[in-house]
């Protein structure tokens, strides 16, 4: 662990790669319902940051937290977990 505190990590799929060097990954996550007691599903979609190009469009990916890059882009690709079955 840094000195400065642990970077936020998410694991989400790749819904876009058609930007040079960024993609968009899809963040799904269960919220349970105050009142009925069942859960969710939540979605959240973020940019994050592909240095190599190397994702593409339906791979798992982990990315975390990382400094402003661009507008809207806060996060970095950390790894790819499963690479999606391309025809």
């Amino acid at each position: 662990m840094s000195e400065r505190g642990r970077k936020q990590a998410l694991v989400g799929t790749v819904v876009s790669d058609k930007m040079d060097k960024t993609v968009v990954v899809l963040v799904e996550r269960l919220v349970k319902d105050p009142l009925y007691q069942k859960y969710i599903k939540r979605h959240q979609k973020f940019m994050a940051h592909d240095e190599t190009n190397s994702c593409g469009e339906g791979d798992r990916v982990r990315i975390e937290e990382h400094r402003a890059l661009s507008k809207k882009k806060r996060w970095m690709v950390k790894e790819t977990l499963v690479k999606a079955v391309r025809i």
